[in-house]
């Protein structure tokens, strides 16, 4: 899968967020460098995160950073919902988000939809600590094709949907659309939520405000939130939607006792004080939001 040799060649991989600003991770051996019939797919290994990868040039995830992701993407609507028992991710092929899903006992099934074979391929080969095996979870049901396609035909009803997408451009373009977010909330139970990450709110605020109006026209509540994560520079905003479910409503003391109830475990990131935490916004934030 990888072009020649020469072109393997370690050196430092650099993502701009804006035309002067930008980021760099130096790679100590690349593994793959090669063009799916999507999107140019990159895997290196470095010293400051190990096992990286790259899609069109952006960082996707790593083996030692992918918890602040990941964790965050998933459990603040997951421990919200009472009892979640399906749910859908639209994209998602390196598999961090099927993981942190099927740690629920409630959990019955996992729809995966990603568009590109060749992430999920990656993903099984070099990213074992990212999925830790959920592609064999029987669980886990692997749809290879459009997302929006499949909320299209499928008549399914889900408790969560995570959008793990890349950042809009390619394929993942007409996923950032407000037709997409209508068509993931009427594929949602009574009480699901829709979560998905946004953006920099330093570096891309003007995508945060357009993309926070397009969900607004779809959902009653739209709860933005921060993270930190390192390999997307720092800063990080995602937001969970949903008609009823409100992750504001659980104090810090009420999401320990649900995690631990429900035996949630390998979790370096997430508890009751950061789900608390991540929906405190500093007041620059709250402008761009309101």
């Amino acid at each position: 899968m990888a072009d020649a040799a020469g072109d393997l060649a370690p050196g430092l991989l650099t993502e701009y967020f804006t035309d002067d600003w930008g980021y760099f991770v130096r790679s100590s051996r690349a593994f793959e460098r090669f063009r799916s019939p999507y999107q140019a797919v990159e895997v290196h290994d470095s010293a400051a995160f190990g096992r990286l990868f790259r899609l069109d040039g952006h960082f996707m995830t790593s083996e030692k950073d992918e918890f602040f992701y990941h964790e965050n993407l998933v459990h603040l609507a997951g421990v919200t919902h009472p009892a979640p028992g399906r749910a859908l991710i639209v994209g998602g092929g390196d598999g961090g988000s099927a993981e942190e899903l099927l740690k629920y006992p409630s959990m019955r099934k996992v729809t995966l939809a990603e568009i590109d074979v060749a992430v999920v391929d990656i993903a099984r080969k070099y990213l074992g600590t990212v999925h830790k095996g959920a592609f064999d979870d029987p669980r886990l049901d692997l749809r290879i094709g459009d997302g929006f396609a499949y909320l299209r035909e499928s008549a399914d009803s889900y408790d969560l949907i995570v959008l793990d997408l890349t950042d809009p451009g390619g394929p993942s373009l007409d996923l950032y659309t407000p037709e997409f977010y209508r068509a993931c909330a009427a594929r949602l139970a009574p009480l699901g939520a829709m979560t998905l990450h946004l953006a920099s709110p330093v570096a891309h605020p003007e995508l945060i405000r357009q993309t926070l109006t397009g969900l607004r026209s779809a959902f009653a509540i739209v709860t933005p939130y921060l993270v930190s994560v390192p390999l997307y520079g720092g800063l990080w905003m995602m937001a969970c939607c949903s008609a009823t479910l409100d992750p504001r409503r659980l104090s810090a003391p009420e999401v320990d006792r649900r995690v631990a109830q429900r035996g949630i475990g390998d979790l370096r990131y997430y508890n009751g004080e950061m789900h608390r935490a991540s929906l405190a916004l500093p007041n620059f934030v709250r402008a761009l939001v309101a």
